[in-house]
């Protein structure tokens, strides 16, 4: 039996799809953010149509799509790409987006890893290399892993600031 892709992961879901971003940068090789440093007009809702149309979809059928960013400031040049798009691409697609600086998480137990959080039950780990590129997946169900990642997600969820709100320093 082969392992559901991500899609099918984010289409099967039927309450809550949150993820946890912990790094300062993810695939600096992304032509997207490549292009954001050449100073080239993003267009989100163009350059990233299926991300819109899945979370749109999972969105419209009562899925509550979270994500939280840990960063640390002053921020990174990738995190400052990501808070600019932010709006257009997550946002525009439905996500409810919060920030927190890594300072006020200090007491806060956290995963190793980034991850995905399908229901409460499902975990997708995400592992990168020390570039931020490479990235590999592993799913699991084992409910002790599940329980850390949503312990941490609703803790961090709790103290970040709401996207709209959140200042870059």
């Amino acid at each position: 039996m082969t392992a559901p892709t991500f899609e099918e992961l984010f289409r099967n879901c039927q309450r809550t799809a949150v993820h946890l971003e912990m790094r300062d940068a993810y695939m600096k090789s992304d032509p997207a953010f490549v292009d954001w440093k050449a100073g080239k007009t993003l267009d989100p809702a163009e350059r990233w149509a299926d991300w819109h149309a899945l979370v749109a979809e999972a969105v419209g059928r009562g899925v509550a799509v979270r994500r939280a960013r840990i960063v640390s400031t002053p921020v990174s040049e990738y995190i400052r790409f990501e808070h600019a798009v932010t709006d257009g691409l997550n946002i525009a697609a439905g996500e409810a987006v919060r920030w927190l600086s890594r300072r006020q998480a200090t007491d806060i137990t956290l995963p190793g890893n980034d991850f995905w959080l399908f229901d409460s039950s499902l975990v997708l780990l995400n592992y990168f290399d020390g570039e931020g590129e490479n990235m590999e997946v592993e799913l699991t169900e084992a409910p002790e892993v599940a329980k850390l990642c949503e312990s941490a997600f609703e803790a961090v969820w709790k103290r970040a600031t709401p996207h709209a709100e959140f200042e870059l320093s």
